[in-house]
């Protein structure tokens, strides 16, 4: 899952990354609000994590903007913890959620959670597909023989991407858009690699390639 994190604090930038990393999310960081709403039209991202007090333009034009070009982005804005009114404009403007500062980064990794899997009504740190479970708090797979696998980092990320998007043809590029971030060298070649490593353990049915489309995620019974 790939994150945009609009936010000019550069210290609180860095105490964020390691552990947005460290949970499976490739963050791309813009330091200003002009340079955020250009990214976040991007449509290459799965969640936004939006500072309020932006240089150049603020966060809640920003947002505004994203919502005027029908941008459905989901977004957790950060405000100072004193100011309500913050929290009402930004509610106003279209945000999902908020956090107030200062904040534990636990609490943030709990909130971008349950925004994702609101959209699948999936409650808690699991992702389930038929027998299927997916921890993300460990990043461990059981599979219908009731093993658990640790994942690496990529395979971990690539399948709850697909868990995600159940049901969805997802091509080549989009996977890569969304499992890498801005500097990353992005090879379709070694999305290939991963999908064949899932399939071992998942079984080929659960992965499904669509010949000029890309692939699509299902349940045994579908």
């Amino acid at each position: 899952m790939r994150l945009l994190l609009v936010e000019d604090d550069r210290e609180l930038v860095a105490s964020l990354k390691k552990p947005l990393k460290d949970a499976g999310y490739v963050v791309d960081v813009a330091g200003d609000g002009i340079e955020g709403e250009y990214l976040g039209n991007e449509n290459i991202y799965d969640i936004a994590i939006l500072d309020l007090g932006l240089p150049k333009r603020n966060g809640i034009d920003v947002l505004k903007n994203w919502r005027n070009r029908e941008n459905k982005l989901p977004v957790i804005i950060l405000t100072a913890r004193d100011t309500w009114q913050e929290r009402v404009d930004g509610f106003k403007a279209g945000a999902d959620d908020y956090l107030g500062k200062p904040f534990h980064v636990e609490e943030l990794l709990a909130r971008i959670t349950a925004l994702l899997h609101r959209s699948i009504q999936s409650p808690g740190s699991t992702l389930k597909n038929g027998q299927l479970v997916l921890d993300e708090d460990r990043q461990t797979l059981t599979t219908e023989d009731g093993k658990t696998h640790t994942l690496t980092g990529t395979e971990f990320r690539l399948l709850r991407y697909f868990l995600l998007n159940a049901g969805h043809v997802l091509s080549k590029s989009r996977l890569t858009d969304h499992l890498y971030d801005l500097e990353s060298d992005k090879d379709s070649n070694v999305i290939e690699a991963y999908i064949k490593r899932l399939r071992k353990l998942l079984g080929k049915e659960r992965i499904e390639t669509r010949r000029g489309q890309g692939y699509i995620f299902k349940e045994l019974n579908q």
